[in-house]
Parts: C-alpha cells; sequence; structure tokens
C-alpha cells in the first residue's frame, strides 16, 4: 500500500512539473510575440546567446507603456494649450470688434484700455435703462415723440414715407426685411426657448406635447429707433385656436438682441367702452352702427357703447337706432347720455368716461365717421396698460370718394374704399382724437381742458398731458382704423388759430396732390386737349 502511493505521489509530481515547463515555453513565446520590433533582422538588445529571465521582458513591456502614456498626455496638454490661445484670440478679436463698433457709434464708453466681456456687457444693459423702454421720458411737445412703425410678415405701415409718399412699405426693403426677419426669428427663440424669468407659463399642445410657435402664429409688431441709444422691437404672437397673446419685447443696442421680457397677454375678458360723442349727423350714425353691428356685435362681442348727444335735434332719431340694434342682436351694452348744450368734443368724452359706473375699463375714444375692425379693438387691448401705457394710433384718412373715384359713375362701397395708397388717403399724423386708454390713467391725468371751445385743440391738449407725465405713449400708425370722409365746415365763432387748423384739415381730406393739381389746373389741361385737337384735325384735313 506505501509503495503504491510513493508511486502515484511520483507520478504527479512529475506531471506538475511537465505542466510548469509547458507554461513557461507558452509564456516564452508569447513574450518574444510582444516583443517591440527592430530595425531589419537586429537581435534582441543584449548579448547574443544571452539568457533573459521573466522580469526582463515585464520590465521591457513597462517601460515601453510608460513611453506610450508620457507621449498621449504630452499631446493632451499642447491640444489643451492650442484650444487656450484660440480661445483669448478669439476674445481679442471680439473686443477689439465691439470697441470699434461702439467708436463708431460715437459712444464714449469709459473703461479700462481691455474691456472685458462683463463690461460691454453691462454697457449694452445700460443702453435699454437709457432707453423708453420700460418707463416713459418726459418730452416738451408732440414733436418729441419718436412714432413707432406697425409691421406683419407681408408689410410695414410707415410715417416717414421718404421720397415715394407711400403708406405703406411693400416689397419691403431688403435691409430692412431682413432685420425684422431676425427679429421675428429671436421673439420666436425666446417664446419657444423660455428662461427662468419670464412671465409665461409652459403650455401643452391639444395632444399633451410642448406648444412650439412659428412665424406663421406672428400676428404684428411695431419697432422704432432712439437713435443714440438702440432699437426697440414690440412682437405679438397667437395661435389661431388660443385666445392668448404673447408679447415679447426686444432691443437692438446698437448690438445683439436682447430682450427685454416676454409675458403672456389674456384679453378674453377685456372690455373696450367705446365713446362717441356726437351732434346731429344721424346718417353719419347709422353707418357707424352699421359698422358696430358688424365688428363688435357679430365678432369682437367685449364691448360696450356709449353715445353722448349734444342738442334735441335727432335725439330721437338717434335712440331709434340704437333701439333697432337691440332687437335685431339681442345687444343691450350701451349708454346714452343727452347733454342739452353745444357741441362740445372734449365735453362729451369727459362725460363718456364718468358716465362708466363699474370700476376700471379701457375705453376707446371714437368719432361718428371712424371706421375699425376686429383686429384693431386686440390691438387697442394689447398696447394699452393701466399705469403703464396709453394708446395713440395714427388713422388712415380716406379722400373724397367723389374725386378719387371720379372715373366711375358711382363711388364703390365703403368696404371697398378701405386700401392704403397714396392716392386714397394719408396717414392722419396731426391727429390725436382716436385714442385707447384706461378710465384710471384718463381721471388721474385730469381729462380734457373744458376751457378748449369747438372745433380741435382738445386732443393735443390732453396728448401733452401724457408727453408730461411718466406712462409710455404709443404711437403707431394701424391698417384697422379708417377716418372715413366727410364734408368739413369752419364755423365762423372759431379763433383766428381754430379756423386756420380747420382749413388746412379740409384742404388735407379732399384729395391727393396729383388729384388736387389735376383740379387746379383743369382749365389748362383743357385748353391743352382742345389745342392738340385743333391739330389733329387740321392735319387730317390737309
Amino acid at each position: 500500500m506505501p509503495r503504491r502511493g510513493l508511486i502515484l505521489q511520483t507520478r504527479t509530481h512529475w506531471l506538475l512539473l511537465g505542466l510548469a515547463l509547458l507554461c513557461s515555453l507558452v509564456l516564452f513565446l508569447y513574450l518574444l510575440e510582444c516583443a517591440p520590433q527592430t530595425d531589419g533582422n537586429a537581435p534582441l538588445p543584449g548579448v547574443i546567446g544571452e539568457n533573459y529571465g521573466k522580469e526582463y521582458y515585464q520590465a521591457l513591456l513597462q517601460e515601453q507603456e510608460e513611453h506610450y502614456q508620457t507621449r498621449a498626455t504630452s499631446l493632451k496638454r499642447q491640444i489643451a494649450q492650442l484650444k487656450q490661445e484660440l480661445q483669448e484670440m478669439s476674445e481679442k478679436m471680439r473686443s477689439l470688434q465691439e470697441r470699434k463698433n461702439i467708436g463708431a457709434n460715437g459712444i464714449g464708453y469709459q473703461g479700462n484700455k481691455e474691456q472685458t466681456p462683463s463690461d460691454l456687457l453691462e454697457f449694452l444693459h445700460s443702453q435699454i435703462d437709457k432707453a423708453e423702454v420700460s418707463i416713459g421720458a418726459k418730452l416738451p411737445s408732440e414733436y418729441g415723440v419718436i412714432p413707432f412703425e406697425s409691421f406683419t410678415l407681408m408689410k410695414v405701415f410707415q410715417l416717414e414715407m421718404g421720397l415715394t409718399r407711400h403708406p405703406e412699405e411693400k416689397p419691403v426693403r431688403k435691409d430692412k426685411r431682413d432685420e425684422l426677419v431676425e427679429v421675428i426669428e429671436a421673439g420666436l427663440e425666446v417664446i419657444n426657448n423660455p428662461d427662468e424669468d419670464d412671465e409665461q407659463e409652459d403650455e401643452d399642445g391639444p395632444l399633451g406635447e410642448k406648444m412650439i410657435f412659428n412665424e406663421n402664429d406672428f400676428i404684428e409688431g411695431y419697432y422704432r429707433t432712439e437713435r443714440d441709444k438702440g432699437t426697440q422691437y414690440e412682437l405679438f404672437f397667437k395661435k389661431a385656436d388660443l385666445m392668448e397673446y404673447r408679447h415679447v419685447t426686444l432691443f437692438r443696442p446698437f448690438g445683439p438682441l436682447m430682450k427685454v421680457k416676454s409675458e403672456m397677454i389674456d384679453i378674453t375678458r377685456s372690455i373696450i367702452n367705446i365713446i362717441v360723442p356726437l351732434a346731429e349727423r344721424t346718417e353719419a350714425f347709422v353707418q357707424f352702427m352699421q359698422n358696430f353691428r358688424d365688428v363688435c356685435i357679430h365678432q369682437d362681442k367685449r364691448i360696450h357703447l356709449t353715445v353722448v348727444y349734444f342738442g334735441k335735434e335727432g335725439l330721437s332719431k338717434v335712440k331709434s337706432i340704437l333701439e333697432s340694434v337691440t332687437s335685431e342682436s339681442n345687444f343691450h351694452n350701451y349708454t346714452l347720455v343727452s347733454l342739452n348744450e353745444e357741441f362740445n368734443r372734449g365735453r362729451g368724452l369727459n362725460v363718456g368716461a364718468r358716465a362708466w359706473d363699474k370700476g376700471e375699463v379701457l375705453m376707446f375714444f371714437c368719432d361718428v365717421d371712424i371706421y375699425f375692425s376686429a383686429e384693431f379693438l386686440n390691438s387697442c387691448r394689447l398696447n394699452a396698460e393701466p399705469g403703464k401705457k396709453v394708446f395713440y394710433p395714427v388713422v388712415f384718412s380716406l379722400y373724397n370718394p367723389a374725386i378719387v373715384y371720379a372715373s366711375q359713375d358711382v363711388p364703390p362701397p365703403v368696404e371697398q374704399q378701405l386700401v392704403h395708397k397714396k392716392d386714397s388717403g394719408f396717414w392722419r399724423d396731426f391727429g390725436f382724437g382716436m385714442t385707447c386708454q384706461y378710465r384710471s390713467d384718463f381721471l388721474t391725468i385730469g381729462g380734457f381742458d373744458m376751457e378748449v371751445k369747438g372745433w380741435g385743440g382738445e386732443d393735443v391738449h390732453l396728448y401733452r398731458k401724457y408727453l408730461h407725465g411718466d406712462l409710455i405713449v404709443i404711437r403707431t400708425p394701424v391698417p384697422g382704423l379708417f377716418h372715413l370722409w366727410h364734408e368739413k365746415r369752419c364755423a365762423d365763432e372759431l379763433t383766428p388759430e381754430q379756423y386756420r387748423m380747420c382749413i388746412q384739415s379740409k384742404a388735407m381730406n379732399e384729395a391727393s396732390h396729383s388729384h388736387l393739381g389735376m383740379l387746379v389746373f383743369r382749365e389748362e389741361i383743357e385748353t391743352h386737349l382742345h389745342k392738340q385737337a385743333y391739330r389733329t384735325n387740321s392735319e387730317a384735313v390737309g
């Protein structure tokens, strides 16, 4: 039994020895395979025929690995250094370019020789604080107002018409088109990717996805440039199936666009009290109520009408018209105030504003010869804010249709006359009668000056009151507000200044320069035509 165990132990010993030798051979072959290649057929380092152990090859492999790691680390360090140098050069170039632009604009910004990006950003923000963006500036007169120009995706409605004298710019000049496209895209970026400080809530679409606005959701915009500060942009966006508007204010301080604010405006419950002072002119009131029925009753439905009527003649006709509208449309949101005194527009608007006893309300001071659209009513709501802004839209005044459409047997219907062309009308930039403002602001500022009698003047006085205060005055032409032509009468009891203003207004309301020129030189034109006819007949006879 011991002998058998000894034989088994010997066999096990030789088996282990054989396995060890086999492992050593495999390891040796592996090390030979992994050893670094040499040039040509050169032998491995060392003396030929010298035996090397496992430790040697492990040390050799470790040395090669450390060499490659050192090389990789060196390359990474060089790449990082090149990136840093490139970034520093880019910042220096940008800083130099910004200082060059600032110097070109004549802005003497005081600072260190090497301006940091934070200093430049602080300067650009200071331009917003200096501009009339968040708070109104006190101005000496109406000539100091910088008006806004309004625009849509396709048109720009402008006051400074230049050589063309067109009330709208279409097609828009390329540089202005590129500017406005950039502004709309920037506004969409603000809405679709809001910051934490934006006053808007995330809304989901009908399927629960995030609501994304695009350029087709752009409704209207206004812009104006303070030439020593920058350009201000007011943008309004709206989805077709929603009532809320998105309002974005941007400012270009002669540099990159900077967001001022982004907010949501809900006008679903905003009622407008349209106040109309009236004396006689019942036929014009019939036309006014037709427009009122179509726009306010059938479309908008958030309107209260206040009519302040002066005198007794025609009062019963006005009552009958209002009662007829009530019976036909089931409309009861109106107030009729009767004043048995001489017509005074400022007095009528004061009385109409105070006749409202339901708290705060947005008021639209309107005349009986004004035609407005539902889009204008929304503009009225969007551009007036209690304690902050009043809206003074510029009306497009239509010329005498008998002159404009003299080539036709009868002038076309009123709806077809509502076009913005230089021969059909003009922007009434001297008129301040149509305005949207909140009742609290109107009462706080003292309303109209009751010392002004008769035609004109009271609107300018009220306008100047707002200019002398802290409220922002939004002054811009709007496409949905028209002054229909009617014959003007300048009363003898007017002061010389008022009579001169009335005559000027009467002349400007008749026709364009070209049509007036044709009337003035009618005899000369007819004489020329007779001469041409006589010459033609003489040549034919000869």
